[in-house]
């Protein structure tokens, strides 16, 4: 009993690096007016927005209490190039390990990596294409 009581804290105290998605980061989407849309959602639903524009909504890692992960929700000018190639009026953002790792992965799968890792303070981050042709931003928390 003991032995298997070692074996179970041994296995869930390493950490899982695998590269994949862990969650959902951020819904982005386009508005033909992001600040009267942000107002709309404030009055109306809530929403607190904060100095990017954005709302951001916190939650606890089921599988680690400890971590808080969030979600940014934000409406983006129509049109606005940080879409782009996507021709989508939306964009998702999910959280990642191992982005270096995902990275590499996707490019033996011959998926379409839009630029280079970039870190952040906050994070690093990196922009696909799904088969479809949506943009994807990939985004591993610090």
């Amino acid at each position: 009993m003991e032995e298997q009581n070692n074996q179970t804290e041994s296995s869930t105290s390493s950490a899982d690096i695998t590269p994949k998605v862990t969650g959902i980061g951020g819904i982005f989407f386009f508005s033909d007016n992001p600040k009267e849309t942000n107002e709309w959602y404030a009055k109306n639903l809530g929403l607190e927005i904060n100095d990017w524009g954005s709302s951001s909504f916190e939650s606890r890692n089921i599988n680690r209490p400890d971590e808080i992960n969030s979600l940014q929700w934000k409406p983006f000018k129509k049109g606005d190039e940080y879409f782009s190639p996507s021709k989508k009026e939306f964009m998702i953002n999910y959280q990642v390990q191992n982005i270096e790792g995902l990275v590499s992965k996707l490019k033996e799968n011959g998926v379409t990596i839009l630029d280079n890792i970039e870190t952040y303070d906050y994070g690093k981050f990196v922009h696909i294409l799904d088969s479809e042709g949506n943009k994807i931003e990939l985004w591993e928390p610090i």
